[in-house]
């Protein structure tokens, strides 16, 4: 059979959430085929499949705009959620 999944995630290591990094992941069969990272700003792509679309989706500014937002609209928001909610157990 056939597996195909997505995985977001944010990485921060910083109090002040400055040097958060937004990257989602697309996976076929547990290989990454293409990835956006917001540090680079764009779609990468790993296998052939992954490159056409990393050049289709890379020339979308919709596309780019919308996962760059992902940093401020998904990482941060949440990130701040959580570090408040241990703050205040500490």
């Amino acid at each position: 059979g056939y597996f195909y999944s997505r995985w977001n995630k944010c990485i921060h290591s910083s109090h002040d959430l400055s040097d958060i990094v937004f990257i989602d992941n697309y996976i076929f069969n547990k290989d990454v085929f293409i990835q956006f990272n917001s540090t680079v700003g764009e779609f990468v792509g790993y296998t052939e499949l992954g490159v056409f679309n990393a050049r289709k989706w890379n020339s979308d500014s919709g596309i780019l705009q919308s996962e760059r937002a992902e940093v401020e609209r998904y990482c941060k928001h949440n990130a701040e959620i959580r570090l408040a909610a241990i703050a205040d157990k500490s």
